[in-house]
C-alpha cells in the first residue's frame, strides 16, 4: 500500500494541482465572459500526447539498455573476482580481498556519479573511476606470479575491457538524454494547454450536469501533467527517485562475494 501511495505521489505532485487550478480558473473566466470556441480535439494528440509518449518510450528504452550494461559490468566484475580466487595454484595471497574492495569502490563511486548531474566533482570522480580500472588491470597481471597461464590472464584482461565498455555505455546514457528541444516543447504545451483551452472547456459546460462542468479541464490537466512527470522520472534511470530506477547495490554485491 505504501508503495502505491508513493507511486501516486511521484506522478501527481504540486505541478498537477497548480495546472489544474489554472485550468479551472481559465474555464470559469471564459464562461463568465462568454468566450467560447470549438477547438479540435485531435490537436491534443498531435501536438502534445504523441511527443510525450515518444519521449517516454525513448526514456524507457534507455533505461532497459542501462540495465543490460549494468548487468554486463556486474557480471564481469564478479568473474574477475572468481578468477583471482580460483585460478591460481597458490592461495597464499590477498588478491581476492583486494579485488573485492576495488569492485565495491567502483560500484559505490559509479552510484554516486550517476545520481548527480554534471557537478564540479564529475571530472574528478571519472578520473578516480579509471584509476580503479587501472588498479584492476594491474591486479590481473599479478596472477602471473601465482602460476596462472598467459591465456587465462588474457581472458581476465578482456573482462576488465568489457567492464570499461559497460561503464562508458552507462555514462553515455546518463549524459545524453531525450532531446532537450523536444522535452522543452512538450513541457511548454503541457503547461499552457489546459489554460489556453479555457474557451473550449467553457463551450462544453452546457453538456454536463451541474457540478460536473469542470471535469474536463481537471482530467486534461491531470493526464497531461502526469505523463510529463512519468517522463521526468524515467529520464535519469540512476537518480534513485522514481519507482523504475536502477539500483546500484554495491554493498549487496560485495557481500555475495565469498
Amino acid at each position: 500500500m505504501k508503495r502505491i501511495i508513493r507511486s501516486f505521489s511521484l506522478i501527481i505532485n504540486y505541478k498537477t494541482f497548480i495546472i489544474t487550478a489554472l485550468a479551472v480558473i481559465s474555464t470559469y473566466t471564459c464562461f463568465k465572459l462568454g468566450l467560447t470556441a470549438k477547438f479540435p480535439d485531435m490537436l491534443v494528440g498531435v501536438a502534445i500526447v504523441f511527443p510525450v509518449v515518444f519521449s517516454i518510450g525513448s526514456a524507457y528504452t534507455r533505461r532497459e539498455t542501462a540495465l543490460q550494461r549494468f548487468a554486463d559490468f556486474k557480471g564481469h566484475a564478479i568473474a574477475i573476482y572468481y578468477a583471482t580466487r580460483d585460478w591460481s595454484a597458490s592461495k597464499d595471497h590477498d588478491l581476492p580481498a583486494r579485488t573485492k574492495q576495488i569492485i565495491f569502490d567502483m560500484m559505490k563511486l559509479m552510484r554516486d556519479m550517476f545520481k548527480t548531474e554534471h557537478d564540479p566533482e564529475w571530472k574528478q570522480n571519472e578520473a578516480n573511476m579509471y584509476q580503479l580500472f587501472s588498479r584492476l588491470s594491474l591486479m590481473t597481471n599479478e596472477l602471473r606470479n601465482y602460476g596462472v597461464q598467459s591465456g587465462e590472464i588474457s581472458r581476465a584482461s578482456q573482462y576488465v575491457s568489457k567492464m570499461i565498455i559497460a561503464f562508458d555505455n552507462m555514462k553515455i546514457i546518463h549524459n545524453y538524454r531525450t532531446p532537450i528541444t523536444l522535452r522543452t516543447y512538450s513541457k511548454v504545451f503541457i503547461y499552457i494547454f489546459p489554460i489556453i483551452y479555457g474557451p473550449y472547456f467553457a463551450s462544453t459546460v452546457g453538456d454536463y450536469s451541474a457540478s460536473l462542468e469542470y471535469v474536463m479541464p481537471v482530467l486534461y490537466s491531470f493526464i497531461l501533467v502526469s505523463l510529463d512527470n512519468i517522463q521526468d522520472h524515467l529520464e535519469n534511470p540512476f537518480d534513485d527517485v522514481g519507482e523504475d530506477d536502477i539500483s546500484i547495490d554495491a554493498e549487496e554485491t560485495t557481500q555475495l562475494l565469498d
